[in-house]
């Protein structure tokens, strides 16, 4: 792993792990496919309704985002952050629907630190990486040509991510490359995106997420053109915290959702800007006075606030599971710690096993 110590701190951390059991794991597979099966629901809503300005979609794109959802476009994964004691249901904090990391770890080093724990004798909720590979497997009939892989550069933990993701591709039998977000061109002739060698990119992946790229002049000329992006157009709906309060109100009755509103609520509760990543300027706030709360760069941006769920905490370790969806499965999740109530990009990651 390149991307180990951030901050100076262990991120991969076995100093403790977490024992599931069966029906634990079983309730957690189920609330991952009751909230998939929302999320989707809540795609069409805000299509047949026209709701893309709660989720600061440009109008121009409103028919892009229509037509990639009403194609099929192909969704590989996305991540699902639960709140879960072992005892209630699991409750969805957000979904990781566009750029979720924390996937290698998930996927391949929990897995082999579970060969190396008592030798092996356990089991684990974890298929990430076979999912993945049948993920690819399945686009590739579709895709002509080379699919290329991008991330921005000088960001370890999404160089691996990506390259990670490129070598699942590669066993499910696809031709694959790889360059930096900012080194791919615009041939103005070809109205193409184009790859290091000039070529036409017509299949890309890209850890850089849909929000940046439809405010980005450059990456507004999607709309020229048509390249096919993994995540798809239409998952720019599901990676806006906007999707919590319509959640709420399509389903108030879920077991596994949190009451979450567009305006304040009383009480204790959560406020996130709509586009805010990996925990940056979101507040805790309890009885008028914020108890928590982190910088970053969206402190403008509207927000939604989630009722308070208590977290598990252990010695001063507050968990939250991460639990993946990946080619329409539900399939494995991975464990992130840390002595706040927020967890962000440092927070550590922790591998599990099931024992009943």
């Amino acid at each position: 792993m390149i991307y180990h110590s951030p901050e100076g701190q262990p991120y991969w951390d076995e100093s403790a792990c977490y024992r599931f059991t069966s029906a634990q794991v079983d309730e957690l597979e189920k609330a991952t496919y009751e909230l998939d099966s929302m999320c989707l629901d809540a795609v069409q809503h805000v299509l047949d309704n026209k709701l893309f300005d709660r989720f600061l979609i440009p109008p121009e794109f409103a028919d892009y985002v229509t037509q990639s959802w009403e194609t099929d476009e192909i969704t590989i994964y996305g991540r699902f952050d639960l709140a879960y004691d072992g005892a209630g249901p699991p409750k969805l904090l957000e979904y990781n629907a566009d750029t979720p990391t924390a996937l290698l770890e998930a996927a391949v080093v929990q897995w082999h630190w579970l060969q190396a724990f008592e030798g092996g004798g356990h089991d684990q909720f974890n298929s990430i990486h076979e999912r993945l590979i049948e993920a690819w497997g399945a686009v590739k009939p579709s895709v002509g040509g080379a699919l290329q892989f991008a991330a921005m550069g000088g960001q370890d933990e999404d160089f691996m991510t990506v390259n990670y993701l490129r070598d699942t591709a590669m066993q499910a039998g696809l031709e694959t490359g790889y360059l930096d977000v900012e080194q791919i061109g615009w041939n103005e002739a070809q109205k193409s995106f184009v790859d290091l060698a000039e070529q036409p990119m017509w299949n890309c992946f890209k850890l850089y997420p849909w929000e940046w790229m439809i405010t980005d002049e450059f990456g507004k000329k999607v709309l020229e053109n048509n390249t096919r992006w993994f995540e798809p157009p239409w998952k720019m709906i599901l990676s806006n915290k906007a999707t919590l309060p319509l959640l709420w109100e399509m389903f108030p009755e879920s077991p596994y959702l949190v009451r979450a509103l567009r305006e304040p609520l009383g009480g204790a509760y959560i406020k996130k800007p709509l586009r805010a990543r990996e925990g940056a300027n979101v507040s805790v706030v309890e009885y008028g006075i914020t108890t928590e709360s982190t910088t970053g760069p969206y402190e403008a941006e509207p927000c939604v606030y989630q009722e308070l769920v208590k977290l598990p905490c252990f010695e001063g370790n507050y968990v939250v599971v991460g639990s993946w969806m990946v080619n329409g499965y539900a399939c494995g999740v991975g464990l992130r710690e840390d002595t706040r109530r927020i967890t962000g990009n440092t927070s550590r990651f922790v591998p599990h096993f099931i024992a009943d």
